[in-house]
């Protein structure tokens, strides 16, 4: 299973499924981040943490941790 995480910087990816449950599902599905968005990865801060990417338009942080529950292809 490869994880958003696993993306390396500059490439793109596609949401196939979401993990997690209840209110951190739901707070991924409102930053846009649902099956079948192409997510790109813009950069990494300097301690590995946050990740920057953009999705639909518009550029977003995403702790690790949270992109650990993104499955992607």
């Amino acid at each position: 299973m490869k994880t958003l995480r696993d993306v390396k910087i500059g490439k793109r990816a596609k949401v196939i499924k979401l993990h997690g449950e209840g209110a951190l599902k739901r707070r991924i599905m409102d930053m846009g981040i649902t099956k079948g968005v192409e997510i790109f990865v813009r950069k990494v801060a300097p301690l590995g943490d946050p990740l920057e990417i953009s999705v639909r338009g518009y550029e977003l942080s995403i702790r690790k941790g949270d992109a650990e529950m993104i499955e992607v292809e």
